[in-house]
């Protein structure tokens, strides 16, 4: 679509990539197991882990109702999002033998698919047409497998690979590091829940009651930096039904324990295991030191996940180059 538009931007931005970048449509590299050192290796892997990283630190000890800065791009991309969840309202599940996987769930990505890149064209200037095709790739990676009509942190990381594209090519700055976390992701996650229980989508590769969550990991991580150092609240009282209900609209942590107990019945240490074992660690900072690790370990270096993941300009598969 973009070929016409393949011209260098203009000087005065500075933040743009330069005139040469060739954007591609991003594919899939990790075949095997083996493949896996590629990854761990590559550019992509080392600037994904480095925006999940920078987005942790942002966020420190602040809460979801602070002031902040608010783009024009970051306001674009919540309209991009209460678009997506307004298809949601206009495809209602249907009547199905199967209480998971609603079927409608494929109408709703079918409508996704056609139009990502017509959405992304709204957040991204007209001198960057050319990366539109590439950078919308990661969009519908975002939000689930039509086929198996599940959802998994490799479609969260999809969502969180779009975003670092964005960053990439000069369309998200600096300035937005909180507003991406508290205003985009946060919204982003209210979609995908919507979806979630709309669809009865299930659980990507779910380690069952082993696993962190069925669905999430992002916002634990920086949800737990966000309560770094609070004057009272401590991991352990994130099992306490009460001090849920009086902050959860601040910490992103407490709004995905609240999920969990609305969409879950029995025993907290019966269904979420690892969360229990976690609300024993004494602080916040070594929850998230924790949760940092174990996402390392148990996404990002687990081939089952990696497979999805797809590469292009933005994010590429050769070993990271000292800049």
């Amino acid at each position: 679509m973009a070929e016409a538009e393949r011209q260098p931007p203009p000087e005065s931005s500075e933040e743009t990539p330069p005139a040469t970048q060739n954007f591609i449509i991003p594919k899939k590299e990790i075949h095997t197991v083996p493949d896996m050192g590629k990854w761990k290796r590559s550019q992509a892997y080392a600037d994904y882990i480095g925006f999940i990283l920078t987005l942790n630190e942002g966020v420190k000890g602040k809460k979801l109702s602070l002031e902040y800065t608010v783009s024009e791009a970051i306001e674009k991309l919540v309209v991009l999002l209460n678009t997506l969840d307004r298809w949601i309202d206009e495809t209602p599940p249907v009547d199905q033998p199967s209480r998971f996987g609603n079927k409608a769930f494929r109408t709703w990505y079918a409508k996704l698919h056609e139009e990502a890149e017509n959405l992304v064209a709204t957040v991204v200037p007209t001198h960057l047409a050319a990366a539109v095709p590439e950078v919308a790739v990661y969009l519908k990676e975002s939000v689930g497998n039509s086929t198996r009509i599940d959802y998994g942190t490799g479609h969260e990381a999809a969502f969180a690979a779009f975003l670092c594209c964005l960053c990439k090519i000069g369309v998200l700055q600096v300035d937005d590091q909180i507003a991406i976390v508290f205003k985009v992701f946060n919204r982003y996650l209210e979609v995908m829940r919507k979806l979630q229980k709309t669809y009865r989508m299930e659980p990507a590769g779910s380690q069952g009651v082993w696993g962190l969550d069925d669905f999430q990991f992002l916002p634990f991580i920086w949800g737990s930096s966000q309560l770094i150092d609070h004057p009272f609240l401590e991991p352990r009282h994130f099992v306490d039904e009460k001090a849920v209900n009086e902050n959860h609209k601040d910490y992103m942590f407490l709004e995905c324990i609240l999920f969990i107990t609305e969409m879950k019945t029995g025993p907290f240490a019966e269904h979420s295991n690892q969360l229990w074992n976690i609300s024993a660690v004494p602080s916040w900072s070594k929850v998230n030191q924790g949760l940092i690790r174990m996402y390392k370990a148990e996404c990002l270096e687990k081939f089952p996940v990696i497979q999805h993941f797809k590469f292009g300009s933005l994010l590429p598969i050769h070993p990271v180059t000292s800049s």
